[in-house]
């Protein structure tokens, strides 16, 4: 049976990270299975997505090829319509989701193609791995809360095996799967550097599972990313606050689609997962190890923000002024971007140079 097409998209929203977003188009260049196509979403800023175009365009000194296509999102400001913009511009058969601040290993798209080789599959997750800016863990941090960085945590099974749901920054979908869902959800997912909310791809794949219920989701963790963890977010303050942002988005995605199914996984992470890893911390800080009574009370103090903000989230949404979501229609397919231009006296058209307003 051939592999399936494979398109990549990659959103992107500042310039900060403009090292980050080149190496992971890199690193999807140098896969061992091609992709067809990677597509780099600008979230709503005008710089970035000149200087991409730029880079990637055809113009002198640029570094592109036909198989990167920069865009503009073409729906609200935030990662689910950037996401959602470039699936309706995508044209393989499955689309993948890579950050902007990973790379990965040679063989990822490899893996997410062998899994499609079952008509039934509809999504493919893969595993994802923290790079610390210290170079190393901190000692308090618990690998129960690696989600917390956008990252695959302990608790998750191995090799490849089937889920409630996919994590959305190491992700591929079967293009049936939008077109039975619609995408991904706005006002529910990241939005820039404001609250990092989440659980958007949690939604989708609740959603998916219920239209079509023969539907198998999975993940192979042998489908690796490195994912970079910026100094702010190996701080606890980091920490909590993601934990009750998680809270209050698990609250809204629970509305939508009840809570049996929005909180069916979470239920056996909190029993289980959670207590035998404040039990590993209690051993170790027993035993004179670094960083064990830290990472028993950072589970402790996580679970306690996530409920926090859970309850929150669940009285707004009860109320008439609570926080909405709306899954959309997926925009028109967008087109590369023309340079920007402006006339010259005589009528002829100039580019606008780099980093014009």
């Amino acid at each position: 049976m051939p592999r399936p097409r494979m398109s990549v998209v990659i959103c992107a929203y500042t310039e900060d990270r403009w090292d980050d977003i080149l190496a992971a188009v890199d690193s999807v260049r140098g896969q061992s299975l091609p992709a067809h196509e990677t597509l780099l979403v600008v979230d709503h800023n005008p710089a970035l997505l000149r200087r991409l175009t730029a880079h990637y365009g055809d113009g002198p000194g640029a570094a592109g090829r036909e198989d990167v296509r920069v865009l503009a999102n073409a729906g609200p400001r935030g990662l689910s319509a950037g996401r959602n913009t470039g699936v309706a511009a995508s044209t393989g058969e499955v689309i993948a989701f890579l950050d902007d601040d990973a790379v990965a290993e040679r063989d990822w798209l490899h893996h997410f193609a062998a899994a499609y080789a079952d008509p039934r599959v509809l999504a493919v997750g893969g595993r994802t791995v923290p790079v610390w800016a210290s170079r190393r863990r901190p000692p308090w941090f618990p690998e129960e809360f690696d989600w917390v960085v956008g990252c695959t945590y302990r608790g998750l099974p191995p090799g490849r095996v089937r889920v409630r749901n996919v994590l959305g920054g190491n992700a591929s979908f079967r293009r049936e799967a939008f077109e039975v869902t619609g995408g991904f959800a706005t006002g529910i997912g990241r939005d820039g550097d404001r609250r990092p909310l989440g659980c958007e791809e949690t939604e989708l794949c609740i959603r998916l599972s219920r239209a079509r219920p023969d539907a198998v989701l999975l993940i192979d963790d042998r489908a690796v990313i490195h994912h970079k963890v910026p100094p702010a977010r190996e701080r606890f303050a980091y920490f909590r606050a993601r934990a009750y942002a998680e809270g209050l988005s698990k609250a809204l995605v629970a509305r939508s689609v009840g809570a049996q199914a929005g909180l069916s996984a979470e239920r056996r992470y909190a029993a289980r997962v959670l207590p035998a890893g404040v039990a590993r911390g209690l051993r170790d800080a027993l035993l004179g190890r670094p960083g064990g009574a830290g990472r028993a009370g950072a589970i402790v103090a996580g679970v306690a923000a996530a409920a926090s903000g859970y309850a929150v989230g669940t009285s707004r949404a009860r109320g008439t002024g609570g926080a909405r979501f709306a899954v959309a229609a997926l925009p028109e397919a967008a087109r590369p971007p023309e340079p920007p231009r402006e006339k010259t006296a005589g009528g002829s058209p100039t580019r606008t140079p780099e980093g014009a307003a």
